[in-house]
């Protein structure tokens, strides 16, 4: 019964992984939104990258919220303890999504009280706002947050909260901690660099290539000082490590020199997949910059970000890590064992992700069905399904 229960525990946070790492590839829909006036020039070409993003932002939405119900069903406490503690960072990212929607389904719309620009000013704040927020709520994996839990307050019947938030900024005091923001603005840059990938690859019109390509250089070498900076004090911090055979009354979680650099060590197929993954990065930004045809960046950039992203969540979450560090309240802190649902949950959700190939197969089939034609000004005059 352990053995399984040790082994859904770790599939499941590699589900909850992949679902980070797909939603994070998938903020090229906010990239693009942040390029909206940078790229397109002229009304046309606007409606051309509104179209490009407008197409895919509901892939983005729908990961979002599987992510965020992944992570409920698998991981309730760390459910409870951030949406419930930090909740004003996840109140914000929302607000960020609902503006997105509301701005492709209206700033169209004939009519509309707001009028056309105040839509494309919204999706600009998304584009900005959103990768930098996420980025950095995510660098709380490995910097962690003030909180504290406490289960036997489950018997209180007057207040039966098991988390806490220990300070009244309730998650915006994660702004504050420069790692956070180190990854919350290389998100932002790399959701830019997908973007302008994809548009060169998406859009069939030469001057909004040729300005895609050109602003692939600088927004590719700030992305790469930023993760770089990000990646390297990762791996020479100090890290919150699990002692699996802690004896009662002594401390479980405890701080652990360059832990996560162990990690990696540690696992070597995890590293093997980080290292994978920039390199697909690279290489879709290298091969695009260098060769004026090529256009297939996007792809190979795409899978490098899944499986970069892919490997730094496994490395919060496995090898006996925290993967949500207690700052006030160093036992507080959150594991993969002291926060999942019970077994048999988990037994019984692992039977419905039998479905998730299927379900990505039709996600693949309705991506090629959308990308059959690249979107040209010809298909923007004819067209009347538009955003």
């Amino acid at each position: 019964m352990d053995t399984t229960y040790t082994f859904l525990q770790h599939y499941w946070w590699f589900l909850v992984a992949l679902l980070g790492a797909l939603l994070v590839f998938l903020l090229f829909v906010q990239g693009g939104q942040s390029l909206l006036f940078s790229i397109g020039k002229t009304p046309l070409q606007q409606k051309m990258l509104l179209n490009a993003t407008g197409r895919k932002w509901e892939f983005t939405f729908t990961t979002l919220v599987t992510f965020g119900g992944a992570f409920f069903a698998s991981f309730p406490l760390f459910y409870s303890t951030s949406f419930g503690g930090a909740y004003w960072v996840w109140i914000l990212i929302l607000l960020c999504f609902v503006l997105q929607a509301v701005s492709y389904e209206y700033q169209a719309k004939k009519g509309n009280l707001l009028g056309k620009k105040t839509y494309q000013i919204f999706l600009l704040l998304n584009g900005i706002l959103g990768p930098i927020l996420l980025g950095t709520a995510v660098g709380t994996f490995f910097t962690g947050a003030e909180f504290v839990v406490n289960k036997q307050q489950l018997t209180n019947v007057l207040n039966p909260v098991i988390s806490s938030w220990a300070t009244p900024w309730h998650g915006l005091e994660a702004v504050t901690v420069p790692l956070n923001v180190c990854l919350g603005v290389a998100v932002f840059f790399l959701s830019r660099v997908l973007a302008l990938l994809y548009f060169v690859n998406n859009i069939d019109d030469a001057e909004i290539q040729s300005r895609s390509r050109k602003h692939l250089r600088w927004n590719a070498v700030l992305f790469l000082v930023f993760f770089l900076t990000f990646l390297v004090h990762l791996l020479l911090r100090k890290g919150f490590a699990v002692n699996p055979d802690a004896l009662p009354d002594t401390p479980v979680i405890f701080i652990q020199p360059y832990k996560y650099f162990s990690n990696f060590i540690e696992m070597p197929a995890v590293l093997a997949v980080l290292l994978i993954g920039i390199a697909g990065v690279l290489f879709g930004i290298g091969k695009t910059i260098f060769c004026e045809k090529w256009k297939k960046g996007i792809w190979f950039a795409g899978a490098g970000t899944v499986l970069t992203v892919l490997a730094l969540l496994l490395c919060a979450g496995w090898n006996n890590t925290a993967y949500y560090p207690s700052l006030h309240d160093l036992q507080s802190s959150l594991t993969i064992k002291n926060s999942c649902s019970s077994l048999f949950t988990l037994k019984t959700m692992s039977y419905v992700s039998i479905l998730i190939p299927f379900v990505l197969a039709y996600i693949v089939y309705a991506w090629r069905a959308l990308d059959l034609h690249k979107i040209n000004k010809k298909e923007m005059e004819e067209n009347k399904h538009l955003y």
